[in-house]
């Protein structure tokens, strides 16, 4: 194990809207006993309001939630204690924001899975901001994180309770228990 994964980290469950951010955060943050802070939550109102109207947000819109996920998981590991964050964190150059928030001591579960599924589950959803119409903007800006350091790749055809048990289990290769 090194040096890093020794100390209290920051895990952000990512991927597009519907893969399951929130309920497998929730999961892998209760197994880890860490906090878990829901991404959406932070998202500041205009944002919210814009993709209610089914406008995608820009890089402009998503810099100031960025920097916040970033502040909210610093303060977590400045107080000595791991979190977990559910967050799109769609294109390398968030990823890296967020990474350099935290100086590097940050690790990604990518939630994977195939438009048909995405768009299943985002019709199933009830009461979310977040339209399905917004999907294929997503799935237009996602930049896959293979080969990034720091990240494993769930595929999300499973329960909540399989994805957030192998996500913990390639986490745990990681370094991270």
């Amino acid at each position: 194990m090194s040096a890093q994964n020794t100390r209290p980290h920051a895990i952000i469950v990512m991927g597009v809207s519907g893969c399951g951010k929130s309920s497998v955060g929730e999961a892998v943050a209760k197994a880890l006993a860490v906090e878990f802070a829901e991404g959406d939550a932070l998202h500041p109102a205009s944002n919210v309001e814009k993709m209610s109207k089914g406008t995608p947000l820009t890089d402009e819109d998503r810099m100031p939630w960025l920097d916040i996920i970033g502040q909210t998981m610093k303060a977590a590991l400045d107080r000595n204690e791991g979190i977990v964050v559910s967050c799109s964190a769609l294109k390398k150059s968030y990823r890296d924001r967020l990474r350099a928030a935290v100086d590097g001591n940050l690790f990604f579960v990518y939630l994977h899975g195939s438009r048909e599924l995405l768009t299943a589950r985002m019709g199933a959803r009830k009461g979310h901001f977040m339209p399905l119409s917004l999907l294929e903007n997503q799935l237009a800006t996602l930049e896959i994180p293979t080969g990034e350091p720091g990240v494993v790749t769930v595929d999300i055809d499973g329960t909540i309770e399989e994805i957030a048990k192998t996500a913990l289990r390639d986490l745990k290769a990681l370094g991270i228990s």
